[in-house]
């Protein structure tokens, strides 16, 4: 099964804390950094359609655009690699930016890079606003492409190390839910600057960007560092009041020891770069370079940042391109709450997974339509109930992208990485991420105008490549402990072997037991066969038994301890082909005494500790026969299960 799982004390931590109103108001004043990115991507596009902004940067786009005939191909309406230079040259500054950032992140704090990205792109969006010349146009772009990379590069890591585990997922969203608010608020200013007579327009357009980059320089000034980032500069004091604040209580001795020991590992590392290369942190290295890579390949982008463009190339007059430009910016930022509530209910494989399916459909659907309409020639046009059933398309796909590909692009390369390759890490998945934007949003107006509705396709065919991908080679983190995070990689099918052992410290409650004595219960040469397959398959694990379900047979545990107290009752370590169902109150039992496989008594439990709690029951998830319970901690018991099936 790809991916697998480590569980409870066998696959992270559960620190003591729980949400405070504290860390809530600093993750949602950080993520405040998302709006920069947003806005701008949001903003360019419908800049780039207005006509006074055209003709006094673009007249050679303008005159083409004004010039109509009957028969012109509407494919290369807007082909001009200075308009795309225009929009494109601040992801390649803040490719190089990012890098600079990772230094400034991890030597002078998360907070101080915030600071640097808000002040930045507060000047680059002033000299935007009163650009006379396509030189100081491009400058401006280019100091806001410093402040995004800063932002991009320090503001996911300072979410992630904020936010307690329970709801990482869904506060290191924020992000990306502050870009999407920032796409919807651009979309909705070109709406009302297009109509301001005197072509002023577009220079309001472009100053606004002023408010988000000041929101984002006032909050860096008083919000705190994070622990981790403290610890990095040696302050054990400062660091531990800060996560006491942060997780609302005094008792943060074992999570405050986890970051010591990070920060430990961390500075022994004398150069991040050359560290990060290293086999061991080669599942880090692939996940941070192929995801923001996958990202921009789904084509979001170039929807977002030229998509009154694209309306106006497929026929939408003026207006109606910038509504619809509106509209699937509103649906961006629903789609993106839809999310922030999901992924730590559902994870972050099931909402990929969907999402690209989604997104596939959409742009077949979207490219079979153009296609139809306008074909090879580019010439054509809709109708009110053909462009409809396009936009609808358009949104359904932006939908999908945002609450998968969108939020999770962020989220998981900067939950992934341990403290000594954190900064880097961020900063390949940041650089990876504006590479790419700079590329696709560079040749996007030229692919349009060669591969004309075959676009769509070639955006398709990447978007079942990433599903694949991360189907087989992205493993599940919800719920895992950022320094807890070898674990799920050592747990991996395909990682598992660039992990070594002493990258992994396994905790057991229970170590007091001696295994090597054997219970009567057990057969020993079904022990040994267990051995010997568990170590083929987990590369080196042990196991006290084989578990697989009492009706199907499906193996559902290849690792395994046994309880002290009751022989027949197994704490599970690395657990495949489960699925958790509601919650119910239990007590324990007696033990019943039972004839069970082979003839062998077994005895069967409720549940596992002692006394009354609440757990969740586990079932098979081929026939659904329930075999067990998780509790609080995230401990898989098990009970009703065949041990060492040969």
């Amino acid at each position: 099964m790809a991916g697998g799982a480590y569980i409870g004390r066998g696959g992270g931590r559960s620190y003591e804390g729980g949400v405070t109103i504290f860390v809530l108001f600093t993750c949602v004043a950080a993520a405040m950094g998302g709006l920069l990115f947003g806005y701008d991507l949001g903003i360019s596009g419908g800049v780039t359609s207005m006509e006074s902004f055209l003709s006094k940067f673009f007249p050679s786009v303008f005159h083409k655009m004004k010039n109509e005939t009957a028969n012109q191909n509407q494919y290369c309406k807007f082909d001009s690699q200075l308009l795309t230079l225009f929009t494109s040259c601040l992801y390649l500054a803040a490719l190089v930016a990012s890098f600079f950032a990772s230094t400034v992140t991890r030597k002078f704090g998360r907070k101080i890079s915030m600071f640097v990205a808000g002040l930045v792109f507060l000047v680059g969006s002033i000299l935007n606003g009163i650009a006379n010349n396509i030189i100081l146009l491009i400058i401006g772009r280019l100091l806001l492409g410093v402040g995004v990379g800063f932002a991009n590069q320090s503001v996911p890591i300072y979410l992630a190390e904020m936010a307690p585990t329970k709801i990482r997922g869904a506060l290191n969203m924020g992000f990306q839910m502050a870009i999407t608010i920032g796409i919807l608020v651009a979309g909705l200013v070109n709406f009302g600057t297009a109509k301001i007579k005197g072509g002023y327009g577009w220079r309001v357009s472009l100053a606004l960007a002023a408010v988000p980059s000041l929101m984002m320089t006032l909050a860096a000034i008083f919000l705190p560092d994070t622990p981790n980032s403290i610890l990095e500069r040696g302050n054990l004091d400062k660091a531990r009041k800060m996560l006491k604040k942060i997780r609302g209580t005094d008792n943060v001795d074992e999570e405050f020891q986890d970051l010591l020991d990070a920060t430990d590992a961390a500075q022994k590392v004398e150069n991040q770069w050359t560290n990060i290369t290293e086999q061991r942190y080669r599942p880090q290295l692939v996940i941070c370079i192929l995801v923001p890579f996958f990202q921009q390949l789904t084509g979001i982008n170039v929807i977002m940042f030229y998509a009154p463009v694209l309306f106006m190339t497929l026929g939408f007059g003026d207006e109606a391109s910038l509504m619809s430009a509106v509209i699937t910016g509103g649906v961006n930022m629903v789609a993106t709450l839809v999310s922030i509530l999901a992924v730590d209910k559902f994870g972050r494989r099931v909402l990929f997974l969907q999402g690209g399916v989604q997104m596939l459909l959409c742009q077949v659907a979207v490219g079979v339509m153009i296609g139809m309409k306008f074909g090879l020639s580019g010439v054509g046009s809709f109708t009110k109930t053909e462009a409809n059933w396009i936009l609808f398309s358009i949104c359904a796909y932006v939908a999908a992208f945002a609450w998968s590909w969108g939020p999770l692009g962020w989220l998981v390369p900067s939950e992934i990485c341990p403290l000594e390759i954190r900064s880097a890490g961020q900063a390949i998945n940041v650089s990876v991420n504006m590479l790419f934007t700079f590329i696709i949003g560079q040749v996007f107006l030229s692919m349009l105008c060669h591969l004309k509705f075959g676009l769509f396709f070639f955006f398709g065919g990447f978007v079942i490549i990433m599903t694949i991908f991360i189907a087989f080679f992205l493993p599940e983190t919800k719920n895992v402990p950022i320094e807890e995070m070898n674990r799920v990689w050592k747990a991996h099918w395909f990682w598992g072997k660039y992990i070594p052992d002493e990258a992994v410290n396994y905790v057991s409650d229970d170590d007091e037991i001696d295994y090597s004595v054997k219970p009567e219960f057990y057969d020993s040469d079904i022990d040994d066969k267990d051995e010997l397959w568990v170590q083929k398959k987990r590369k080196g694990g042990t196991s006290d038994a084989v578990l697989s379900c009492p009706s199907c047979f499906t193996t559902l545990c290849l690792d395994c301890q046994r309880h002290e107290k009751y022989v027949t009752q197994y704490r599970a370590i690395f657990v495949e082909n489960c699925k958790i169902g509601s919650d119910q109150i239990v007590h324990q039992k007696e033990a019943r005494p039972r004839k069970g496989k082979r003839g062998r008594e077994s005895s069967e439990h409720e549940a596992t500790p002692a006394g009354k709690q609440t757990v969740k029951q586990v079932c098979c998830l081929v026939c659904s026969t329930e075999v067990g319970v998780i509790d609080a901690e995230e401990v898989y018991h098990f009970f009703n299960v065949l041990p060492s099936e040969s």
